[in-house]
């Protein structure tokens, strides 16, 4: 009988190739891990350096054959939910071994955090932990070896690009700013520390050059220009800056995004205030990007972005389509002013990030405030007028109707600037 042929895995024998080649580089990888964790010292936990080494790199070893096998036609899926938990627990492991007393150790810790944050995105996981990573690394460019050193440098690095250019990001980056730098012009620092050093720093101001922020904040400051423009010039802002501000959507800066989206209703309002039947010629368009934006579930991404995003979005998407804005009252003593629309919160917006928490004590006193928002002069008021409070029906139609008699003096002041132009 003719021999039966056996099922032949898919793949080809450079696949196999390949992976023997990466396979090779991983045992590398652990051999030069095992030499700064050689005599196996143990830590506090009780786990070895060779072994933690070990498992770390047994972990990316087993990935990297669960990949290839899949691309070989097994079926087998990888679950990558599983895969990512299983990292962290033995990056949690590595992070507690960084303030180990056995320099051996530290090492040993470094070196498996930097295999794992070149490995995989762990933003959520490193966001939580962020203070105490940065401590340690400090404390290991302070009192560590050259090679200590220069393996923490090169953490510091990996961490600022898992962060990013925001926020947290820089709170890490201010701490361990003076110490790269300090180690970068010692001369007598070891050679190799210097150039991790250099190199940490070289790329922690390129993701922490503030742009994204720079741009966010431009952005909000013009539209609160916008405010003040003339009616006559809002259809030039209109054709001309609508589809640029459509394509900005697609940034992959959170808060340059939600401006972006703050800023088309605001200009969408200044359209409608002029003419009644405005409409952004590509609103089917923007209509779609908006909700994909109100209901990004991205994981890649940050929970309280992520949320913060589609709160957003779901309001502007609810005012382009339907005009429908969900109104904040801002209450200040007896009084209290309404922010129903796009304009009247990018003002109330911009004047709270200058005065902070006195913002309210200035609405309630400041002339100025008062003027811009409708409330005529400060209240000077004795026991018997505090005890007989106005509605809060009464006050909101007071503030609105004192607010839209304001717009329209203002919009005859600035057509009459136009014409003297």
């Amino acid at each position: 009988m003719p021999r039966s042929k056996k099922g032949k895995r898919g793949g080809s024998s450079s696949s196999k190739g390949s992976l023997r080649q990466e396979l090779l580089q991983l045992q590398l990888s652990k051999t030069a891990l095992s030499r700064a964790g050689r005599n196996g010292v143990k830590g506090e936990s009780g786990v070895s350096d060779d072994d933690l080494a070990s498992e770390v790199l047994s972990h990316y070893s087993s990935t990297s054959e669960s990949a290839s096998v899949i691309e070989e036609g097994t079926g087998e899926v990888v679950d990558e939910q599983t895969a990512q938990e299983e990292t962290e627990d033995k990056l949690k492991q590595c992070i507690d071994n960084l303030m180990d007393k056995s320099a051996k150790t530290r090492l040993a810790a470094l070196e498996s955090l930097r295999l794992g944050f070149s490995s995989r995105v762990l933003y959520e996981f490193l966001l939580e932990r962020r203070f105490t990573i940065s401590d340690c690394l400090e404390r290991s460019l302070k009192k560590g070896g050259g090679e200590e050193q220069a393996a923490a440098a090169t953490v510091c690095a990996l961490l600022c690009v898992q962060l990013g250019g925001g926020v947290e990001g820089e709170e890490g980056f201010k701490m361990l700013r003076p110490i790269l730098s300090s180690i970068l012009i010692d001369s007598c620092a070891s050679l190799s520390a210097r150039q991790s050093c250099a190199r940490a720093l070289g790329m922690c101001y390129l993701v922490k050059s503030g742009i994204p922020v720079l741009h966010s904040t431009a952005l909000q400051s013009w539209a609160l220009l916008c405010t003040l423009c003339p009616a006559s010039r809002i259809n030039t802002i209109l054709n001309h800056h609508m589809p640029r501000l459509h394509a900005c959507l697609e940034s992959s800066e959170v808060n340059f995004r939600i401006a972006v989206g703050e800023t088309i209703a605001l200009l969408c309002e200044l359209g409608r205030d002029i003419d009644q039947e405005f409409e952004y010629e590509d609103c089917d368009a923007l209509c779609d990007s908006l909700k994909n934006l109100a209901t990004d579930g991205n994981k890649h991404r940050a929970k309280n972005d992520r949320r913060k995003q589609r709160s957003i979005f779901r309001e502007v998407l609810h005012y382009i389509e339907n005009e429908d804005f969900t109104e904040e009252k801002i209450q200040f003593g007896i009084e209290a002013i309404y922010i129903d629309g796009w304009m009247r919160r990018r003002i109330y917006d911009a004047f709270k990030e200058v005065l902070e928490s006195g913002v309210r004590h200035h609405l309630q006193f400041n002339p100025l405030l008062r003027d811009i928002f409708g409330l005529g002069p400060p209240l000077i008021l004795d026991a018997s007028v505090k005890a007989s409070r106005i509605s809060r029906t009464e006050r909101h139609l007071f503030n609105s109707a004192a607010f839209k008699a304001r717009t329209k003096l203002r919009n005859k002041v600035r057509d009459k600037r136009a014409d003297v132009m």
